[in-house]
């Protein structure tokens, strides 16, 4: 039998696999699992990176699910109008190349609708795509509770599905079982995922957190792809501002993820 790649956008691990009965586990009674099998490397590494939107045709042999209703408003392709609407506005995004292996995080900070500034670093040589976009949402986590304090208004938008019910959902059942999965087995994660549901914690009633798609055209969404990106290249242990002046056309010109 031909070995096949299987591609996982949405599931309890994102990535690319090469063993079914995992990823199985991965995607079965996942809330909008999105998932399909490639017969190379090289068309599951392309079809990953193009996302699910791009590569699951209505026609396609896979299973997928319906994606959970958010109780956040969606966020629109263009995002101006999001922009306005809050003081500051934070797009989260990870990288990781392949996937474990190489990986970074990436934040583009708007204020006032306009973009202020942009972070990139935690670069980890034996990463994991999940483990990525959870470093990036704390640190987002981290501005946000640092302006809530000042009076702003504050949105998160992330293109990981993963991260958010990581720390806004999930989170309160493994709590309670004494951070304990219901199933055998340990939470992937976790001590990112304790530091950032302590932050939630304290500012949710104030805080706005949505899930945003990812490479559809959104400028924010794909600032932070290439710093996440950015921060592989770089091999940046440490989460830097990049130094300004930020000239949009040469960052949208980096390599993407």
């Amino acid at each position: 039998m031909a070995k096949k790649f299987y591609v996982v956008w949405q599931g309890r691990e994102t990535g690319i696999f090469t063993n079914w009965d995992q990823t199985k586990k991965l995607v079965d009674k996942f809330p909008g699992a999105r998932y399909k099998s490639f017969p190379s490397r090289a068309e599951a590494e392309a079809a990953f990176g193009k996302g699910a939107a791009s590569s699951l045709s209505s026609n396609a042999s896979t299973k997928t699910t319906s994606a959970p209703k958010l109780s956040e408003r969606p966020v629109k392709a263009n995002a101006t109008e999001q922009n306005q609407r809050y003081d500051v506005e934070i797009y989260t995004d990870g990288g990781c190349e392949p996937n474990p292996g190489e990986a970074g995080s990436g934040i583009a900070v708007y204020r006032n609708g306009e973009l202020s500034e942009l972070w990139y670093g935690l670069y980890n040589p034996s990463g994991t795509n999940n483990t990525a976009e959870l470093n990036a949402l704390y640190q987002a986590l981290l501005i946000a509770q640092d302006n809530l304090q000042k009076g702003k208004s504050v949105h998160i938008l992330s293109d990981s599905q993963y991260s958010i019910n990581c720390i806004t959902n999930w989170a309160y059942g493994w709590k309670q079982k004494g951070w304990k999965r219901k199933t055998a087995g340990d939470i992937k994660n976790l001590e990112i995922i304790q530091l950032s549901h302590a932050i939630y914690e304290e500012i949710k009633e104030k805080l706005h957190i949505t899930h945003v798609a990812a490479h559809v055209g959104i400028e924010g969404n794909e600032l932070a792809d290439r710093m996440s990106i950015y921060a592989i290249d770089q091999r940046n242990i440490n989460f830097c501002r990049y130094p300004e002046p930020i000239e949009l056309a040469s960052i949208l010109s980096l390599r993407a993820g």
